[in-house]
């Protein structure tokens, strides 16, 4: 590999890692109730004014916008990320948009056999599953699964294993995540009172599209 080349390599990946530290914190953001060192870190201390990836995407461009908001009252912030956490996720909350993939069954495509998203994690022997027993089909379950996909991809050095599990990332968002996020990401625009949470559907949609581009098989790796 040339200098050149080893130098877009490197590029490549670091721009995977990006991706997924904004998965991996908008998993987390969707899974779990907003704590307070999470409004501290995250929206109080202005971190997410700089995103480790940039992209032009508009619903990646718009969830930037909306993060970039900087939360002057951290007590008054937490309450408010917490009261939309309840009303758009929660169970004993309104659940104006629920982030289950089998609450959108209208917006699925069916594959012939379509894998069960249990069976995905199975096979990769992702047996302890994080989210308080979270349904296998929860959004921040998905989410935080294709990061684990993702760091698997990029532990490989030989390319049969790479186009192997780059199909593999790009069936899994095809079958499971992509075609109904879109609707549920509308429901976020639509009833999210924070500006946050609203940042935070955008830059889902965004993300995944992105990598459902990346990913897609064209005979050799990244």
């Amino acid at each position: 590999m040339t200098p050149v080349e080893d130098n877009i390599q490197t590029d490549r990946k670091n721009l995977l890692k990006g991706y997924n530290m904004l998965l991996y914190f908008a998993g987390s953001m969707i899974l779990y109730e907003p704590t307070e060192e999470c409004v501290t870190d995250f929206f109080s201390n202005g971190i997410l004014k700089k995103l480790p990836v940039s992209s032009n995407n508009p619903n990646f461009i718009r969830g930037a916008a909306l993060l970039r908001e900087s939360c002057s009252d951290r007590d008054l912030c937490r309450e408010v990320l917490i009261r939309d956490y309840k009303y758009l996720f929660s169970s004993d909350g309104l659940q104006l948009a629920i982030p289950r993939e089998s609450a959108y069954p209208g917006y699925s495509i069916t594959y012939g056999s379509k894998e069960k998203v249990g069976e995905f994690y199975d096979s990769y022997g992702w047996g302890s599953r994080p989210g308080h027993k979270a349904p296998d089909d929860h959004l921040g379950i998905e989410l935080l699964f294709l990061t684990k996909l993702i760091d698997k991809y990029l532990q490989f050095d030989d390319e049969p294993c790479c186009c192997e599990m780059k199909k593999e990332i790009h069936r899994f968002i095809g079958q499971h995540i992509i075609t109904w996020l879109p609707e549920w990401n509308r429901r976020m625009q639509d009833n999210a009172k924070s500006i946050y949470y609203r940042g935070i559907g955008n830059l889902v949609l965004a993300c995944i599209e992105d990598l459902y581009g990346i990913f897609e098989y064209q005979g050799k790796a990244l």
